[in-house]
């Protein structure tokens, strides 16, 4: 039998597995071109909240009624394309599905021998790439900067990081629980950690922790977290909208601090930004992320869940902080 998971229902506040449903998914036979292939990992990741909803965003939304969708690592179990044969691992943009068809065009062979294949859909992948991209294109660091990075035991935050170390930089990180905070000063060497769980005056605690002020802020998180850092930055300051996962789950607008005052007289930059604007220079991200990987200047931490049946549950444990860096669904 065959399954696939489709978007049952478009979910109001924070998602619930009754959202989504399994049903049996038939397959088609094979035309010119074509592979079959069979889901071994599967990503979860925040943006997919927003394509659950009907609101118009950079990326269409998910069709009710039809497959989940995003980062699949896949065997071809068949192929009618010159260019693949069974037992080639690819990486596409597929559906949630346990064994499907799709063109050659749009998936790529993976080297199977020199890094976990699950790092292609996180550190050598959208993760990773966001992380370079973003910190490097928008922050542009100077030796001796002070970073802060919310969402720091996270698939993107993690990476930042390090490259932010490697830059010389000062970084100080913000997660949620004793065991990421742990993660990052022990095994990454993080300057400072802020656990915001347990933190009651994050602001106080962020200046604590900066007393030469916010250089650069990669936002992972938004909300009160945000607020708490930009009220710190200094001048020339540059802030990286990378997420917002705090509102995602959010059914009205919160209302916070007015931020352009401090933005105006710190003559800081605002930027958000896909990583699909840095498309044409993914291989030149991927090759630099693999050679840090492989001198060792990197490390990358996984969350890995088994089955294809907790595909709903794991991405909604992306919103409670369940993940230490990549969360990934692993095929049984």
């Amino acid at each position: 039998m065959n399954r696939q998971i489709i978007l049952k229902s478009r979910p109001t506040g924070m998602p619930v597995t009754t959202d989504f449903e399994i049903k049996e998914a038939p397959l088609t036979a094979l035309k010119e071109d074509e592979l079959l292939v069979k889901a071994r990992f599967i990503s979860v990741d925040p943006y997919m909240r927003g394509r659950m909803s009907d609101a118009k965003s950079y990326i269409p939304p998910f069709e009710v009624g039809k497959a989940m969708n995003g980062g699949v690592i896949a065997e071809v179990i068949e192929s009618n394309h010159p260019d693949f044969v069974a037992g080639d691992t690819v990486l596409g943009h597929l559906s949630w599905q346990e064994i499907q068809t799709v063109n050659a065009s749009l998936v790529t062979k993976l080297d199977q021998t020199t890094v976990p294949l699950s790092y292609y859909l996180g550190i050598l992948g959208m993760p990773g790439l966001t992380a370079y991209f973003g910190f490097l294109e928008i922050g542009k660091p100077v030796a001796g900067e002070t970073v802060v990075v919310s969402g720091a035991a996270g698939a993107v935050g993690m990476v930042v990081c390090q490259i932010a170390r490697l830059k010389g930089c000062r970084v100080v990180g913000i997660a949620g629980s004793d065991d990421k905070t742990s993660y990052l000063k022990d095994v990454l060497k993080v300057d400072q950690i802020i656990n915001y769980k347990t933190e009651k005056r994050i602001r106080s605690a962020v200046a604590d922790a900066c007393p030469d002020g916010v250089d650069i802020y990669f936002d992972n998180v938004g909300g009160s977290i945000s607020d708490a850092v930009i009220t710190n930055i200094n001048k020339g300051a540059r802030i990286i909208l990378c997420g917002q996962i705090s509102l995602y789950n959010s059914t009205e607008m919160p209302m916070g601090p007015r931020l352009q005052p401090t933005l105006l007289k710190k003559s800081a930059l605002m930027q958000g930004f896909i990583v699909s604007n840095y498309a044409s220079r993914f291989g030149e991200g991927v090759q630099q992320l693999s050679e840090w990987l492989s001198e060792g200047k990197l490390s990358y931490q996984e969350t890995i869940v088994q089955g294809f049946d907790s595909l709903p549950e794991t991405f909604i444990g992306l919103f409670l902080g369940k993940n230490t860096g990549k969360m990934l669904v692993e095929m049984d």
